[in-house]
């Protein structure tokens, strides 16, 4: 109640109201009218359920209108729609790379090559494959060089490499260097019978950052030939999606089990994504972004000058507060809570062992003055 777009973001706990700092809905979406409106509209046409599985009958036109709408965003033939961003990773990962059926005229030796910070959905969609470990490589976090060097002693012993990473590692903000990867992609291409796929999960980066929302592939220029996302983070809404060449969304409309046994989102929920994505190329939407890059800015720049130990490089929403200690950080988390701020503690396993932080989330309805009391609140609770 009394929550308007300009309101900046906030919980209402036990009638009392606190910052949101810790929300993945980076350009304060999902209370706009036009979501909303576009929500109701496909309930009130559609129901409030898809009432099957995609294939029997559960494939509604505002799930189509939705696809269509997103491979177009991303400049791509067609997408899928499934029901979370981490049901979107796994659905795609474990067909792209589980072993296939052999003739004597098909040999598809697969290698696949993952980040080691990778999120934990495609970490699981990989484990799903049952590969064995010679055909299971990991990469040094951003490091190009090993990259390159498990390309360069693959060849010759595998069909097709399959390389997946996040677009944004969502615990330091940090972007993946797709124009490196997409060089290495193109140079050992042709050592491999059925050439590089890459793979990008860029749910934490669409939406939020790049010039027009597109994600570390328009920050690189570089396209991945599937690219995996979400509208759950700066769309506002919920579900994940997959987008690429026809021939791939084909396949994976055939073999993915995700998106074959498994209702999709509410009539509702696709009709606000779909709004959302028609917003974003809007002039509102544009201003909308540059609101949310201007607050990151904003926050970095107080963080510095207060000296707060922040991951200065990143450039995304996610500016994390970097503490280290598990029992220091909780206990700075209950502080921020006292002042009137929602954050979380991130500790093991989801970092590793001494790199706890306080993941601190910047929306575009953040303000200066709520950024501000922020950086005071951090100040006196460090």
């Amino acid at each position: 109640e009394g929550y308007t777009q300009e309101t900046p973001p906030r919980a209402i706990i036990n009638g009392t109201t606190y910052s949101l700092i810790n929300s993945n809905d980076y350009l304060s979406l999902k209370y706009h009218p036009a979501l909303k409106a576009g929500e109701e509209e496909a309930s009130r046409h559609f129901g409030t359920g898809p009432g099957a599985v995609r294939f029997i009958s559960g494939s509604l036109k505002v799930h189509r209108d939705l696809e269509l709408a997103t491979a177009k965003f991303h400049g791509r033939s067609d997408a899928i729609v499934y029901s979370s961003a981490f049901a979107a990773n796994q659905g795609a990962v474990y067909p792209l790379i589980a072993p296939q059926v052999k003739t004597s005229l098909v040999n598809d030796k697969v290698l696949v090559i993952s980040d080691a910070l990778n999120h934990r959905s495609i970490i699981d969609g990989i484990r799903l494959a049952n590969l064995p470990k010679e055909q299971r490589a990991v990469f040094k976090h951003l490091d190009f060089a090993d990259l390159e060097n498990l390309i360069k002693a693959a060849i010759g012993q595998f069909d097709r490499i399959v390389i997946i990473t996040d677009g944004v590692f969502s615990m330091l903000g940090e972007l993946q260097d797709l124009a490196k990867v997409g060089q290495l992609k193109e140079q050992y291409d042709h050592e491999f019978p059925h050439g590089i796929l890459l793979v990008v999960d860029d749910a934490h980066g669409i939406g939020a950052v790049g010039q027009s929302g597109r994600g570390v592939e328009e920050v690189f220029g570089q396209q991945a030939d599937l690219l995996i996302g979400t509208y759950g983070k700066a769309f506002g809404s919920d579900g994940g999606y997959v987008t690429g060449n026809q021939t791939v969304i084909d396949y994976l409309r055939e073999s993915s089990a995700t998106y074959i046994y498994s209702n999709s989102v509410s009539p509702g929920t696709a009709g606000a994504s779909l709004a959302a994505i028609k917003l974003i190329d809007t002039p509102e939407g544009k201003a909308i972004l540059a609101k949310l890059k201007k607050n990151v800015a904003y926050f970095k720049q107080a963080a510095a000058t207060a000296k707060i130990p922040f991951a200065a490089e990143s450039v995304h929403p996610v500016q994390p507060v970097l503490i280290g200690d598990t029992l220091k950080t909780k206990a700075v988390v209950a502080k921020l809570f006292t002042a009137g701020f929602l954050t979380t503690a991130i500790s093991y396993p989801v970092v590793s062992l001494g790199r706890d932080e306080i993941r601190v989330q910047i929306n575009a309805n953040h303000t200066p003055v709520v950024i501000d009391q922020l950086i005071k609140a951090l100040t006196q609770s460090l």
